[in-house]
């Protein structure tokens, strides 16, 4: 078995914690508006009980040209350090509405280069294939 070179903490003190991530099946796009901020055919859907599932998009399929990165940043033992992005087009409403772990944790690698959104900030669309 390989050696993991950033393992989580989280999965250290907490080895039954279950965190899965998966293809969703269908299109995710994501508005501000009439402005479509992330569109994407290839989004993962993260389950962590007890939280509601996260959908995560590629940053290919996001037009960062509509977001500005913050300063905020959160840490998630389980996952890594979250960096934040404000929606532009949402003005006040989408300040930090996305975030991604830009470096997660070895057990997370799936999500990164991905970014979610905060679905209380922008409208998340999820239409199944």
């Amino acid at each position: 078995m390989d050696q993991i070179a950033n393992p989580s903490p989280g999965f250290q003190r907490n080895p039954d914690k279950v965190i899965t991530i998966e293809p969703y099946n269908g299109t995710v796009t994501v508005r501000a508006g009439d402005a479509v901020i992330a569109s994407s055919t290839r989004a993962k859907v993260l389950t962590e009980s007890p939280y509601p599932r996260v959908l995560y998009i590629p940053f290919e399929d996001i037009d960062f040209d509509q977001l500005r990165k913050t300063e905020l940043t959160t840490h998630c033992p389980y996952k890594g350090d979250a960096s934040y992005w404000s929606v532009l087009p949402a003005a006040e409403a989408g300040k930090d509405a996305m975030w991604a772990y830009e470096q997660p944790f070895d057990e997370m690698v799936e999500i990164r280069d991905h970014g979610a959104f905060y679905p209380n900030k922008v409208t998340i669309e999820a239409k199944p294939a």
